[in-house]
C-alpha cells in the first residue's frame, strides 16, 4: 500500500514583470514513487500540464538555488512575500512560476514525515526484489571462488 499526499494551490505564472497570471495547480507525492514530486498545472489548454522532478530539488530550492537545465528552483520574494520560484523549460516553451512558500513547505514537511530524506530507496523494495531475483537465479549447491566468480569462469584455472 502506498500513500498519496496532495495539495491544491494557486501559483503565479510570470509572463513579464508587468503581467502575472494565476494558475491553479496540484502538488502530489506518492510513497511508491518516493524520489519524485508531481505538479499538475490547470491552464487554459485542453489537458492539464504535468511536470515531475526530484523531491530533493524542491526541498533544496525552498532554501537556496537548486537545479540545472529543465528545472531550476530558488527562494525569492514577490510583492513583499516569500515565494518559491520555479523555472521550467521544455521543447514546448519556458515558464517561470511563483509558489507561496508556506503551503509548499508545509506540504514538503508532510511528504518527509511519510518518507524521510535518505529513506526513499527502502520504499521501493529494491533489496527484497534483488534478493528474490538472485535466490531464484542461483543454481542450488553452487559455490563461488574466493574472487567472487564461479570456479568454472575463465581466469580461475591455474591459480
Amino acid at each position: 500500500m502506498y500513500l498519496i499526499i496532495e495539495r491544491e494551490l494557486e501559483l503565479r505564472l510570470v509572463v513579464s514583470p508587468e503581467r502575472i497570471i494565476p494558475v491553479a495547480a496540484r502538488l502530489a507525492y506518492r510513497s511508491d514513487d518516493p524520489f519524485a514530486v508531481h505538479i499538475v498545472f490547470h491552464i487554459t489548454s485542453e489537458a492539464p500540464v504535468h511536470w515531475t522532478f526530484a523531491r530533493d530539488l524542491l526541498v533544496e530550492g525552498v532554501f537556496r538555488p537548486a537545479g540545472h537545465g529543465d528545472v531550476r528552483v530558488w527562494p525569492g520574494r514577490a510583492d513583499g512575500r516569500p515565494v518559491v520560484c520555479m523555472a521550467l523549460s521544455s521543447p514546448d516553451g519556458d515558464a517561470l512560476l511563483h509558489a507561496p512558500v508556506a503551503p509548499v513547505s508545509a506540504w514538503l514537511e508532510r511528504t518527509l514525515r511519510v518518507v524521510p530524506s535518505g529513506a526513499e530507496a527502502g520504499q521501493l523494495g529494491l533489496e527484497e526484489g534483488l534478493d528474490a531475483l538472485l535466490a531464484a537465479s542461483a543454481p542450488s549447491g553452487a559455490e563461488e571462488s574466493p574472487a567472487g566468480r564461479p570456479p568454472d569462469e575463465p581466469g580461475e584455472a591455474g591459480r
